[in-house]
């Protein structure tokens, strides 16, 4: 009986990351119509999104959403990104606000279409609670200014648990009333394994339910990994690991909060 050693598994592994990521390519624009059934305006087009990343930090726009700017940034959908503040914890705000928009850059989201919010009730800080009445008043001020139908930001558990992630999450879904025609998606948070087992985690990504799926190939990783460069005052060694690490850098999954497309899988 031939075994294949350790070297031939992993290559055999990679073929098929690669064969599944090439041949889903394909149903994108199928998967661009069901998005816009449920979204008003013409035929589906990724023209006619208007998508905003809603983040709490400079850094968390490639750190856990970059697959997904990526890949509508390639769509040629128009992505937006409202940072809800300037990173400010250890007194490096206006220098995280440049790496941001750096950051931005790398991954095609031009300054005209970056925000930061400096607010004094809004302070980077893990133990300081944010009010969802501000939050969703900025998110929504944000969306009606910029006619967007499609709003991307962290699910109940924030990714890493930060108090900050979760409250955008809270003000969001406290924002669903004066939102029915946007498309809400909340991003995925999955268990330390899983998070930790970088492009491994793509085919079990794929076989579970989800609304959106999100994956980038070696270039697209590329990508978000210069994005990541960019934020140089972040770049202690543990974010080297995460860079290398983390499924976020691979795959994004999003469940709609609570309207949004079904079975949207993008390739």
């Amino acid at each position: 009986i031939y075994i294949l050693n350790t070297s031939e598994l992993i290559l055999s592994y990679l073929v098929s990351i690669k064969c599944l990521y090439y041949r889903h390519r394909r149903t994108l624009v199928k998967s661009l119509k069901r998005v816009m059934n449920v979204l008003p305006g013409r035929e589906a087009d990724g023209a006619d999104i208007t998508a905003l990343i809603v983040t709490a930090h400079p850094d968390d726009e490639c750190m856990f959403f970059a697959p997904t700017i990526i890949r509508l940034v390639e769509l040629n959908a128009s992505v937006h990104l409202l940072c809800l503040s300037e990173g400010n914890y250890y007194n490096q705000g206006a220098q995280r606000k440049q790496e941001l928009l750096n950051s931005c850059a790398v991954l095609g989201i031009p300054a005209s279409r970056v925000t930061v919010v400096d607010h004094k009730k809004l302070p980077d800080d893990p133990k300081a609670e944010w009010s969802v009445s501000l939050v969703s008043s900025v998110i929504v001020r944000h969306i009606r200014a910029h006619s967007v139908n499609m709003v991307l930001t962290f699910d109940g558990r924030g990714v890493s648990g930060h108090a900050n992630h979760t409250a955008v999450h809270k003000a969001l879904t406290g924002s669903l009333s004066v939102l029915p025609d946007c498309c809400l998606l909340s991003l995925v948070t999955v268990g330390l394994l899983r998070k930790y087992i970088a492009f491994l985690e793509l085919p079990l990504s794929w076989l579970l339910s989800s609304c959106l799926c999100c994956i980038i190939g070696s270039q697209g990783y590329r990508q978000a990994k210069a994005a990541m460069l960019c934020h140089r005052t972040q770049l202690l060694w543990f974010r080297y690991l995460y860079i290398t690490f983390s499924r976020y850098m691979f795959v994004n999954t999003f469940q709609m909060i609570p309207q949004g497309p079904k079975n949207l899988k993008i390739y």
